[in-house]
């Protein structure tokens, strides 16, 4: 073996090598088995670890606690009371004496001074509200309020499920392109050992034979840019989990979840999809519809028992415990309060609820729309792009087969190397369109099913 030859198969030599490391790589070490992780598996996990659905979920708890404490607003209200006061200067009145005394004219009048320099009260008030429907009207509020945080929380519940859709689908077609790249490998090698026999054999051009490594080349990147993103989603994919160990990513992912295909179409036409946005925008309509009659009970009459029962002490002196000085007191009745002016204006309070209500119905048939536009687009750009992989899964079926013929034909020295070396090339652009368009499909599968409400049955 002279010396060119030689240095030819050492080089074969560390090629194989290097085909053979590659394929480990992508297989489990022998005796370990990676754990699998299914799409509902990875939403629920997200949906209990993120902070931002426990921070939701504490908001909601919060408008309960609101709508309780409203609740309390009709329980008796009691409160203590004591107050202990000096008065320097006392209240003088001025008493028509002549009335009382007939020895006095009869319009005579006296000034005199009413009280004592010292005062004290205590007591018990008791005020048990019997109608007020500014509070009945509050407390309804309170509770459209807390289905509106319910559907913001499903908002943000939604948008982490469709992310870890996206990322869930990325897995599994870079899986795929890993399969797909480490078969592409093989054939490289294999076409590439050809060129390099015909080369030893003076057969072949250097230029040819660096196109055929070249291609091979592009094969090993390729395989290295799948692996290396599909390290990428899983740590993403575990950091929208909430997992603490990112690390972790040795895991499968079941690449049959959203098979190509067109689903069946569910909603009724003209119908308006279950998308938490547009019912948290039809209830935040509602809920200013509703404060309109909670701005008028403000001036209805609310009506209530009110109780007190105490004493009171006048002395001259300093002197809380005197005898013969404390006077009880107490009373019960009913307490009706018809509010007429507070000096706000009614009227512009209620124009501006009204404005506020019809804008949430504009934004709300807006978003409807554009819904409607998004699912009708994305099941177009379905049908399209299922339409293209089948011509490109044809069309590399073909290459293969060509690349097969020209592998053989190539080895007899009946075709050329510059045609093994383009159908090679051509192939692996055809293989990069085919998962690049597979992608693009699963983005518009999962357009569709967002804009119909029907994201859940992914994992459901």
């Amino acid at each position: 073996m002279n010396c060119r030859s030689s240095i030819n198969h050492n080089v074969g030599r560390a090629w194989r090598t290097r085909i053979i490391a590659m394929l480990l790589l992508a297989v489990p070490a022998s005796g370990q088995c990676r754990s699998s992780l299914t799409l509902s598996e990875a939403i629920a996990t997200a949906l209990a670890n993120r902070k931002n659905i426990q921070a939701s979920k504490a908001n909601q708890a919060i408008r309960k606690l609101q709508t309780e404490a409203l609740y309390r607003k009709y329980r008796p209200q009691v409160s203590m009371e004591y107050n202990y006061l000096y008065n320097p200067i006392l209240q003088t009145s001025i008493l028509p004496i002549g009335v009382f005394n007939p020895s006095y004219p009869a319009d005579a009048t006296k000034s005199i001074q009413f009280g004592t320099k010292w005062t004290q009260t205590a007591g018990v008030t008791v005020n048990q509200p019997l109608l007020d429907q500014s509070v009945i009207r509050q407390i309804d509020e309170a509770k459209l309020q807390e289905r509106i945080a319910a559907t913001t929380q499903a908002q943000t519940e939604y948008e982490l499920a469709y992310m870890v859709a996206q990322v869930y689908f990325d897995i599994g077609l870079q899986e795929t392109k890993i399969d797909a790249a480490i078969a592409d490998t093989v054939r490289t090698w294999v076409s590439y050992q050809l060129l390099q026999n015909k080369s030893e054999q003076k057969r072949l051009l250097k230029s040819e034979l660096n196109k055929g490594r070249m291609n091979h080349n592009d094969a090993v990147r390729h395989y290295g840019d799948a692996i290396s993103q599909m390290i990428e989603d899983k740590v993403y994919l575990l950091f929208l989990m909430g997992r603490s160990d990112i690390g972790q990513y040795d895991f499968a992912v079941d690449t049959s979840v959203a098979q190509l295909g067109i689903p069946a179409i569910g909603n009724q036409a003209g119908s308006v999809p279950p998308i938490p946005e547009l019912q948290q925008l039809e209830l935040n309509a509602t809920l200013t519809a509703m404060q309109v009659k909670t701005e008028r009970a403000q001036y209805l009459p609310t009506l209530s028992i009110k109780g007190f029962l105490g004493a009171n002490q006048y002395t001259d002196n300093f002197d809380p415990a005197a005898a013969n000085s404390w006077f009880g007191q107490s009373y019960v009745g009913i307490a009706l309060k018809y509010p007429i002016l507070d000096g706000e204006n009614k009227k512009l309070k209620i124009r501006q609820l009204q404005m506020q209500t019809a804008q949430y119905g504009q934004q709300r048939e807006d978003r409807a729309a554009q819904y409607s536009k998004d699912a009708l687009i994305a099941q177009i750009k379905m049908e399209r792009t299922l339409a293209d992989l089948k011509t490109q899964e044809d069309n590399i079926a073909l290459s293969l087969e060509s690349i097969a013929v020209f592998q053989n034909r190539v080895s007899e020295g009946q075709e050329s190397a510059s045609d093994l070396n383009r159908e090679e090339a051509d192939l692996q652009k055809l293989q990069a369109d085919y998962h690049t368009a597979k992608r693009q499909y699963r983005l518009y599968l999962l357009d569709y099913l967002n804009a119909t409400g029907r994201l859940g049955e992914l994992w459901k």
